[in-house]
């Protein structure tokens, strides 16, 4: 029983090493396509949105870009910063269309830094919308429209806010 415990935990600290983070583990194949201005990305059932954008971010070495998407969402968790205790309150909503997702793409601290606020609605057509924490897409299909920049941008901590924002050119504090 010991050696099958100790077995089956070996195995699962393997598969984390092997696989490293949630971004790392996305699988690309069939879900990108390059068009003139960038990248349109189609997500499934199941699929974790912001991983998604992070791993192609990686892979294809985006040196920034702007980001726009719909679709519906399994689950979709919204968070209101508060500068105060310099966390995000988070707010998780269930089976909802993603009306709207904006967002850009830079890097901080050599790893992509994604950064979307959007709009979901439920059946009942009310709405909720904020700061994107998580994605996961739900039944049907989620669709991004990656527009690539041609330069690198970095975000950085504002000392003044505490709070990440987006440098306009290399460098920028």
């Amino acid at each position: 029983m010991v050696i099958k415990t100790f077995t089956s935990l070996c195995i699962a600290l393997l598969a984390a090493l092997a696989f490293g983070t949630s971004a790392q583990a996305q699988d690309l194949t069939g879900k990108v396509t390059r068009t003139p201005t960038g990248y349109l990305m189609v997500l499934r059932n199941g699929d974790d949105v912001l991983a998604h954008i992070e791993k192609l971010a990686q892979v294809e070495q985006i040196q920034s870009a702007s980001i726009f998407g719909i679709g519906f969402m399994r689950e979709a968790t919204f968070g209101f910063y508060d500068f105060s205790k310099k966390v995000f309150n988070p707010k998780t909503f269930k089976d909802v269309e993603m009306a709207n997702l904006t967002g850009s793409i830079a890097w901080k601290e050599g790893k992509p830094s994604i950064h979307a606020h959007g709009i979901v609605t439920d059946g009942t057509f009310i709405g909720a919308g904020g700061h994107f924490l998580g994605m996961t897409v739900g039944t049907g299909s989620c669709e991004i429209t990656v527009i690539l920049h041609p330069q690198r941008l970095e975000r950085f901590v504002d000392p003044a806010i505490g709070a990440n924002v987006l440098g306009l050119y290399p460098g920028a504090k």
